[in-house]
């Protein structure tokens, strides 16, 4: 009755996916809006459809899956058609097999196959009712689909209640929502003449309209279950709707006989809705069909296929409404009703519902359990079975071990909050050194997982001091994350947390003091000693640990420490090994399906190929990290984008995405960051030949005098933009400074060659220019060899020797543009003009109207992937690859694949730019 408009956007949605287009829509409302009536709505105007429904219950919050098991069951048949990673992802998850824990969003990409696959064959609406009470894991799967449908004849519907703690949650943020309020004063008045004729008078049918504000639940069940009398007395003083309808219902089971609320509060303890196990449970409570029937006859459930109350409030109240005493037998019942073999985890939760004081055997168990959750990458759960576990345990000392496991659990989840909560809880019990150690390294960990700069670093120094002496291994762990987060955080770092304090307590540490011939403590001491005693004192301990990570790697360390490695080896001015790293980082990353770590190490290996000259590869990494971080609702870091935007001479493109890094640097408390905003916006300026404003942003960046690889990166842009603005004496301190910590490898010594060359007068500078650029051009570091050449030519024309500094300006020129580096192409083109020889501006190529998302899925179909490796890569379906591919064939006007060889060439994808 009523909703016309909301109607009329579910047929359109239903004819949308008929025809082939998928779509998510997220109904929102208060409890008793409706929203459940619409998604019957829709399953009734669903002909030709298969419907999917799923409910989400409270009490099934803490078992991983849960919900996406029930929508997914039906259609494992299909999982032979998937890629093998997501055939294993979707076993591990559903417990059909062992192995590591599976991402997420490994799991949705198999979802999203699945369902693809089913409706290949017929169209399918899948409805997720109560959404907000889904188990954490599915919320973020389904959130995934529902982001990913595209070129799928399914339509995913969400009703979430709008006064649920959940409401917000982030997994349904992004998708497109539907709001209901109130029904309309006519369709309210039409509804109550429906369902109570003839019983109200006008003013307290008006009354009641507008006190409920048109809440169909409400009007429904208030007007039927009070009479005239309380009706007139009005209801504005209740709290809320949800609370007076749950006062309502809590009135109306007051007034059943005790078997027959027990029998409801059995009912609404089990999340099944189970018919054959609540009847199970219910006999061995001598209750029978009696008590069932009473319940019913109040129309507060019924049970045929399932055991279906009327509505959520009815379930919550129901078990509010029974005694303490009354829920610990139901639970009991339960427990003793669930299969052990086929459901452990849901009878140890009945169990732990039971108990009423600490039980140490229920304890281990629910360890166990944890155990289980996380293995099938339930977080979540696993930190909630820890949570009870901490709460059944009796001697505080061993509370405080398992509450800090779950803290640990929470803070993994992305939960902070809670494990800020569970930390004090743990710090209450500990009862050891260790102990309180461990909490305050926790909170150190919070710290730096909410803001990366500031406190974090003096946090975790503190605990690293702490546990010196306790535990060498994790001192040394924590000594690297403080110095980690001390080289963040940069110039917002609190005091005692700035990076030369953090590395000379780290030398003098005890657990440093002690041998171990392990890399991770040669890779800490190498980094303090950089900075407390300078490059040539930590040479030997950073060569050590990289090689040791190059040629034997851990790959515990790829999730937690490969930035740190990669960092060494940067320091150590070794760009093969950096590029090498970072490479494994991301392979690594890719093959364990780990999707967080895979964004960072994406914006890792995009700085390497933008540096390496490939800006087309750098813009298809960039275009993938960004479709997973849109996917999973992180981020990646716009710091890439604005260096490849710079190198390009974008500037439209490059300031907003500049301005971007420095103000998420500052509000996050990073000045590495805001470091490098700095450094790329001189590399921009440069470019343009901007040289007053490339000085002016490179003398900010080299500000940052604790933050040892930008600063050297920043340098050279200084002392090229110095000596172009006429600041020589800026240029000479400078290249002072870069001398101080260059290596002996081609890139320190060919940038320091190219540098000094700057500043050097006359002849002498020749040899310098020819020595940088015989250097860089042995490096992958091809931008900064045809730089080194523009630099050259640029010398030769200013000594009035035009003939050899065209060679080197055309060489530069045909470089920069087969990179696309477009600023310092025109840069050269300007100064070939000026040495008398005119090269017309480059011709854009002919427009392919070919999105960024459209030219990676062309490049990747080109050099021979199937479509189900496309949409893995790019975590779409296989038929949104093949629909992408359609459009691309007609924007390109070729009709196949093996066209793609002949006309991508076109699109100039930078894999012939020169010499490395």
């Amino acid at each position: 009755m009523g909703r016309a408009r909301e109607r009329i956007e579910l047929d359109a949605l239903l004819a949308d996916a008929r025809h082939g287009a998928g779509s998510v829509l997220v109904i929102r409302g208060e409890a008793g809006i409706g929203k459940t009536a619409l998604m019957q709505y829709c399953a009734r105007q669903a002909f030709g459809f298969q419907v999917r429904e799923v409910c989400g219950v409270e009490s099934e919050m803490e078992l991983p899956f849960a919900a996406l098991h029930q929508l997914c069951a039906p259609m494992l048949d299909r999982l032979d058609v998937l890629p093998a990673p997501q055939q294993q992802a979707i076993r591990v998850a559903f417990g059909l097999a062992g192995g590591s824990p599976p991402d997420p969003f490994i799991v949705g990409l198999a979802t999203l196959g699945l369902l693809s696959e089913v409706a290949a064959e017929q169209p399918l609406v899948c409805l997720v009712d109560d959404a907000q009470w889904l188990d954490s894991v599915s919320k973020q799967v389904l959130g995934f689909v529902g982001r990913r449908l595209n070129a799928e004849s399914v339509l995913l519907l969400f009703a979430v209640r709008s006064d649920a703690g959940d409401a917000d949650d982030p997994g349904f943020a992004a998708l497109p929502g539907l709001t209901l309020g109130g029904l309309t004063d006519e369709d309210a008045r039409e509804l109550l003449t429906a369902t109570v004729p003839g019983r109200l008078e006008g003013r307290v049918r008006d009354r009641l309209i507008a006190e409920t504000r048109g809440n169909p639940l409400a009007l429904v069940e208030l007007a039927g279950g009070m009479s005239p009398e309380e009706l007139a007395g009005g209801f504005a003083s209740r709290p809320s709707m949800t609370g007076m309808l749950h006062d309502l219902y809590l009135q109306r089971i007051a007034g059943l006989p005790e078997a027959a609320r027990l029998f409801l509060v059995l009912a609404a303890a089990d999340p099944t809705a189970d018919p054959v196990l609540v009847w199970r449970a219910a006999r061995a409570l001598g209750l029978g069909r009696e008590e069932a029937a009473a319940a019913e006859a109040e129309q507060l459930l019924v049970i045929d296929s399932l055991v279906r109350f009327r509505h959520p409030l009815v379930r919550s109240a129901a078990y509010a409404a029974g005694s303490p005493e009354q829920r610990r037998t139901a639970h009991l019942a339960l427990a003793e009703a669930t299969d052990p073999q086929a459901d452990p985890e849901r009878r140890l939760s009945h169990r732990a519902a039971a108990a009423t004081a600490p039980d140490e055997d229920i304890a281990v168990e629910l360890e166990r359990a944890a155990g289980r959750a996380e293995a099938r990458g339930g977080l979540s759960a696993a930190a909630g079975f820890l949570q009870r576990a901490a709460t059944l345990t009796e001697r505080p000392g061993t509370r405080a071990d398992r509450t800090l496991a779950a803290a640990s659990a929470h803070l993994q989840a992305g939960s902070l909050q809670t494990a800020a909560g569970l930390a004090a809880e743990a710090e209450a019990d500990a009862d050891t050194d260790l102990q309180r150690a461990l909490v305050a390294r926790l909170r150190g960990q919070i710290d730096w997982a909410t803001a990366p700069g500031r406190s974090a670093p003096v946090q975790l120094l503190r605990v690293a001091t702490q546990l010196d002496g306790l535990d060498a291994g994790l001192a040394r762990e924590t000594y690297l994350d403080a110095w980690a987060a001390s080289l963040v955080a940069g110039r917002f770092t609190e005091s005692g947390g700035h990076l030369p304090g953090v590395s000379r307590a780290t030398l003098q540490s005890r657990a440093l003091a002690e041998p171990s011939p392990g890399p991770a403590h040669l890779l800490l001491r190498g980094l303090a000693t950089l900075i407390d005693e300078g490059p040539s004192a930590a040479a030997t301990s950073l060569r050590q640990a990289v090689d040791a990570f190059v040629h034997d790697p851990d790959p515990g360390w790829f999730q937690k420490g490969a930035n740190l490695v990669a960092t060494a080896a940067v320091l150590l001015w070794d760009f093969d090994t950096f590029a090498l790293l970072s490479g494994r980082w991301t392979e690594h990353a890719r093959a364990s399906g780990a999707l967080g770590p895979l964004v960072g190490s994406l914006g890792v290996q995009e700085l390497v190929t933008t540096w390496s000259g490939d800006l087309k590869a750098a813009a298809a990494l960039r275009n993938e990290g960004e479709t997973i971080a849109e996917a999973t609702g992180t981020r990646m870091f716009p710091l890439g984008a604005a260096l490849l935007a710079a190198y390009r001479g974008r500037v439209d493109e490059a300031v907003p995405l500049i301005e971007a890094t420095a103000a998420a640097a500052v509000e996050r408390g990073e000045g590495i960051s805001l470091q490098a905003a700095h450094w790329t916006q001189a590399v921009l300026r440069n470019g343009l030949g901007q040289y007053a404003e490339a000085v002016a942003a490179a003398e900010r960046a080299v500000d940052e005098t604790y933050l040892p690889q930008i600063t050297w990166w920043v340098l050279p842009e200084l002392i090229e933009a110095a000596v172009r603005a006429g600041k020589r004496d800026v240029a000479e301190q400078a290249l002072r400074r870069l001398t101080g910590h260059a290596g002996d490898s081609d890139w320190p010594v060919g940038i320091e060659s190219r540098c000094r060359a700057l500043l050097t007068d006359g002849t002498e500078a020749e040899p310098l220019y020819a020595a940088a650029i015989a250097l860089l051009d042995r490096t992958l570091l091809r931008p900064e060899a045809a730089r080194a050449r523009l630099l050259y030519g640029e010398w030769l024309r200013r000594e009035q020797r035009p003939t050899d500094a065209r060679d080197q300006l055309r060489a530069a020129h045909e470089r920069f543009s087969a990179m696309g580096a477009e600023a310092f192409a025109e840069r050269a083109r300007r100064e070939l003009a000026a040495a008398g020889e005119k090269i017309r501006r480059p011709e854009s190529q002919a427009a392919t109207g070919l999105t960024s998302q459209e030219e990676h899925i062309a490049r990747l179909a080109r050099d021979g992937r199937t479509n189900p490796e496309i949409g893995a890569e790019l975590f779409i379906s296989a038929r949104t690859v093949e629909w992408h591919l359609r459009k691309i064939y007609i924007k390109l006007g070729i009709t196949s694949r093996r066209a793609l060889r002949e006309a991508l060439p076109a699109l100039g994808d930078g894999s012939s730019a020169g010499p490395r």
